[in-house]
Parts: structure tokens; sequence; C-alpha cells
């Protein structure tokens, strides 16, 4: 693709762990072997409609490995095919009724794009940054997306970067809340992040040695969970921990939210679950109950090696299949293997969503771990 010589780089949605190492990877990867020139563009979708691009060259990026966060920042908030009207001072719109207006913008950024001479855009992001991704490919512009997020719940790749480093986090959390709950008696309940995909709240259950694990895709019955640590305390068992998942419903199907905000494209804000989850289990067992949410910690902070390691090979493939013209795409793992599937086969779909009979849950529950059902 020798009519490639100006690449764009832009971060979406949520901060993630890997973030930097992927923006290192496709820089380095599109100057030392091609000799292209890497665009950054800041605050996300937000910075290309406001022309907020910045030059990418090697030393910006040499020693950003192990840096959380994106160096480019990010946004979740601006989705350009539906945006909020705004006034001459950036302020939201809303009509007589206090209902906020919305209009298309994409085509001033695919403007934009052309004005800068940059003949493709590598989009970060899960799945609402790649919806838009998708949209913008069908606008013409050549994009080639990697997938983000440490919900782990996007279709079509086995693993996103970010979400073993959440895990390692959210592992140490209920490691450290274990040692309190050993020491006073207590049920201790973690809040684990992922939205709707109870795959976080999964893996650093078993990780982690929790009595209970909720998560989304199995509804849970708090009678039962009580009666599994009522069990338990049978047995000798002095202290429980329970990890569930932000999205984790009720057998009612009904979910705690936190907030709404209005201005979001993904406006609903999950959390609270832990807190009303350890009220209800102090008052049918009768122990002392205590909630921890863990929050952003599970999203800042160093990346693993691991995914260090899976970034940096998302970044380099996305460089080499772009060069050989294969846009409007997203870099996938499949095994062990780094492929690609059009971003139309990704958005749309469902989230990928753990199986309620699917090996670990039937690990987790041979173990006897409780799922609440």
């Amino acid at each position: 693709m020798s009519d490639i010589k100006k690449i764009a780089i832009l971060t979406g949605g949520g901060d993630c762990p890997g973030l930097n190492p992927v923006i290192r990877a496709v820089v380095k990867t599109a100057i030392e072997k091609y000799g292209l020139e890497v665009i950054g563009i800041e605050n996300g979708y937000h910075g290309l409609y406001h022309k907020s691009f910045v030059p990418l060259t090697l030393d910006k990026v040499q020693e950003i490995i192990g840096v959380g966060g994106t160096i480019l920042h990010s946004s979740n908030k601006d989705n350009l095919f539906i945006y909020p009207v705004r006034d001459e001072n950036d302020e939201i719109v809303k009509d007589e009724n206090g209902n906020i207006q919305y209009h298309d913008v994409s085509d001033i950024a695919v403007q934009n794009l052309k004005d800068a001479g940059i003949d493709a855009l590598f989009i970060l992001g899960g799945d609402g940054t790649l919806t838009s991704g998708r949209d913008f490919a069908r606008k013409g512009v050549k994009v080639m997306g990697i997938p983000k997020t440490i919900d782990n719940d996007l279709a079509c790749t086995d693993f996103t970067f970010g979400f073993d480093t959440a895990i390692t986090v959210a592992t140490d959390g209920l490691d450290r809340v274990r040692t309190t709950g050993m020491s006073h008696h207590r049920i201790m309940v973690v809040e684990i992040m992922g939205r709707g995909a109870g795959w976080l709240t999964l893996h650093a259950g078993i990780a982690g040695a929790a009595d209970v694990i909720l998560i989304p895709e199995i509804p849970y019955d708090i009678q039962k969970v009580a009666q599994k640590i009522i069990d338990d305390k049978k047995k000798g068992k002095t202290f429980s921990i329970v990890a569930v998942a932000e999205g984790a419903k009720s057998v009612d199907g009904k979910q705690v939210i936190l907030k709404v905000r209005e201005d979001s494209p993904d406006p609903i804000r999950l959390g609270g679950v832990g807190a009303v989850i350890a009220d209800e289990l102090e008052s049918l067992v009768g122990s002392e109950a205590r909630a921890t949410v863990l929050g952003h910690v599970q999203r800042g902070g160093s990346p693993t090696a691991h995914d260090r390691v899976l970034s940096t090979r998302y970044g380099y493939a996305a460089v080499e299949y772009a060069m050989q013209g294969k846009f409007g795409n997203m870099v996938v793992l499949q095994g062990n293997e780094i492929k690609y599937v059009s971003l139309e086969d990704v958005i749309g779909q469902k989230t990928k969503n753990v199986e309620p009979d699917g090996e670990l849950v039937t690990v987790a529950k041979a173990m006897g771990v409780s799922f609440g059902d």
C-alpha cells in the first residue's frame, strides 16, 4: 500500500491498561519499518471533530510501554454521528422541554482527516468507539480497529488488552479483603467492574478463591447465597468472600443503577450492587458484612506483562494489515494467532458473555463456589 504515507491514532471510551503499549507499537512499526508519518488525535472523537492533532514521534513513545492510561487522552461522550448541539461556549443546547438536541457532524470529521492529509485511522476502543469506527469506514475512511476493554466482552476476539491487568488488580483486591474477613469473621463483598459481562468477576473470583461469584449471566437468588454462607459457617468457616459484578442481576431481573448521564451515548452507570448485597446478607446470615467497590483502580496503573505483550502484538499487526490494504477490520486474538475480522462482523453482534454452563463456571462450581442459582 504505497499510497499510505500518513496515519493517525485515536483512543476512545474508558481508559484501559495497554493503550500506551499499543500506541507505542503502532508508532514504532509505522516509523521504523515503513517510514510513515504518525499523528495522534487527542481526546478521542472530540479531538477528531475539533482537530486536536499532534505529531507522534519515536521519542514520544519510547518509554510508555509500562505507563497506564493513554498519552492521547480519551472521551466516552462524543459520538460524532449523534452529537449534542452546543453553543458558542461549547455548552450543550436543550430545547424548551429540557431535551438535548443532536446532529450528525461526522462529515466534518472526515473532512478534517482529509485536510490533514491522513490516509488511515487507527481506532483503539471498545464496542461504542468501534461502532463509530465502522460508521466512518462506511463513509470511506480507511479504518483499522484495535479491541480495547477491561470487560473482555467484544465479539470475535478471545481477549482484549486491559483485561489481564484488571483481573490482576481485582484478584489483589479480593486477596486483601480476605485478611480483614478472616480477622473479624465478616462477609466481605467486593464489587467488580464489567458492565453487562461477567468475565472479569468470574476470572478474579476464581483466582481470588471467592466463596460466591455473582455475574450478570446467572441471575442470583439472595436466599441461596445466604444459605451457602450459612452452610459454610456450619462447616467451621468463619468468613466469606463474595465477588459481585457491577451488572449482577437478581432473579427478578433488577440491576442496581448508580446514575444516568444524559449527555453520554451510554448513559447508564452501574454501581452499588455490592452494598445492597452486603446489607441483605448481613440481615439473612447474621454476620457483619462489608462492601468494597474496586471501581476505577481496575482501569488504572501499569499494564501487566501479558497485556504489554498482547498490546504490542495488536499494534504491530494493525500496521501490517493496514499496509496490506485490509481496512474496515479489527485485529483479533483467536487461539494464539493475531488475525483480523470485519468491523461489520464485530459491531451489531451480541456482546461476548459468559456461558452459564461453560467450562469456567463448571470448574468454579466443582470447587464449591456458589453463583446464587
